[in-house]
């Protein structure tokens, strides 16, 4: 696998400048939101073609939980201007179609993509992720919606070739959206770093985005530049380790809650890992990582020292303690009923990846947790 280069920022832009010219770029699809007028890289592309001569064609056509035929036309777009890179500056949804549109851009639309072998090719896809949070700059993943009905899609080469981590495109960001996309990154460094399928790689990678994010979440949250620059590192990080492990629990039980309670995905996880922390905890004796309960029992002290916690005990006080300073908005059970719907929608694959066993009963139980513990203070 190609070794993902991240470019160094200088505040002109001018890496961005000498990697287009390395890879003689001509034309370029740039796969964006409407937000990218408000940055300074927007303008950066908006100068592209009367400075370097490189034609910047603007694909928009896609709105968050992005669709199929999102893909398509932006496929039909790539290949009617013969565009020769392909550039995403956004967030999640943006790099997701930008993946996609890499993965599928050199194959003929005959026939729906998604039920086609991937070819891979050898078109860059260089990436401005201007949330830190989802880390899909740095994962081979992907996800879209076709027919209502959501669609993983995943395949090496589309991890991006090349990203600028600019944390000056994180100030105008809306503090909510700050906190849930932390959130997001802090889950996704915790679930990586317990997951069964964990590595010594991947728990290097893992702890370092923990340790970087409970260092700087502070200053990230004030918007400082320097807190604003660790936190996109921590994220990309975080991205790099679920790469090797993929989620586990906390996110296979956080994607309904989102949908049912209109949160944003980092703030459901968050809820969920909040209550999984202190499950797996006091279950070790039902450890189903194949390294065994003493193996997870040292895992889960050494997840305590990258939060910077003598014990996990103190990590579980400490997480719920950053979760609830966050003053994040409530959400109530709508129905009992509800409770049913959220277990029915856990994906059993990422059940898989958690290293204590979870029946529908304590899922039900860790769900009721959730919502209890909406009604502190």
């Amino acid at each position: 696998m190609t070794r993902q280069r991240i470019l160094p920022v200088d505040g002109s832009y001018r890496e961005v400048d000498d990697y287009l010219t390395e890879h003689g770029v001509q034309k370029i699809l740039l796969v964006c939101g409407k937000s990218i007028e408000q940055l300074k890289i927007g303008e950066y592309f908006q100068a592209l073609h009367q400075r370097k001569n490189i034609e910047v064609i603007k694909f928009q056509d896609f709105q968050p939980n992005p669709r199929y035929e999102s893909v398509e036309a932006g496929v039909r777009l790539f290949q009617g201007k013969k565009c020769d890179m392909i550039v995403a500056v956004g967030g999640g949804s943006a790099i997701d179609v930008a993946k996609c549109i890499k993965l599928f851009c050199c194959m003929e639309p005959k026939e729906s993509f998604l039920r086609r072998q991937i070819e891979p090719n050898d078109v860059k896809l260089f990436v401005v992720p201007t949330t830190a949070g989802t880390g899909s700059e740095a994962t081979r993943y992907a996800v879209i919606y076709d027919k209502g009905q959501k669609q993983s899609v995943q395949h090496d080469s589309c991890i991006p070739s090349a990203v600028l981590l600019d944390g000056t495109v994180l100030r105008t960001l809306p503090l909510y959206q700050k906190k849930a996309t932390m959130l997001d990154a802090l889950c996704h460094g915790i679930e990586s770093f317990w997951s069964v399928n964990a590595t010594d790689d991947s728990r290097k990678l893992s702890g370092e985005a923990i340790s970087l994010i409970m260092e700087y979440k502070e200053e990230y949250l004030a918007n400082h530049d320097r807190g604003n620059d660790r936190m996109l590192k921590a994220a990309n990080i975080a991205g790099k380790a679920i790469n090797i492990t993929q989620t586990t629990a906390g996110h296979a039980m956080c994607y309904k809650l989102t949908t049912l309670y209109g949160i944003p995905h980092g703030h459901g996880a968050a809820l969920c890992v909040d209550r999984l922390l202190p499950y797996l905890y006091s279950h070790t004796d039902k450890c189903r990582d194949p390294r065994g309960k003493s193996s997870l029992e040292t895992t889960l002290i050494e997840l305590a020292k990258a939060m910077g916690c003598a014990d996990v005990e103190e990590a579980i006080e400490q997480y719920h303690h950053v979760l609830m300073g966050l003053d994040l908005p409530k959400i109530r059970l709508n129905s009992p009923k509800d409770l049913e719907i959220l277990v029915g929608s856990v994906n059993p694959e990422r059940l898989k990846n958690t290293p204590v066993e979870i029946g529908e009963e304590e899922m039900r139980d860790l769900y009721s947790e959730i919502f209890h513990g909406q009604q502190e203070g």
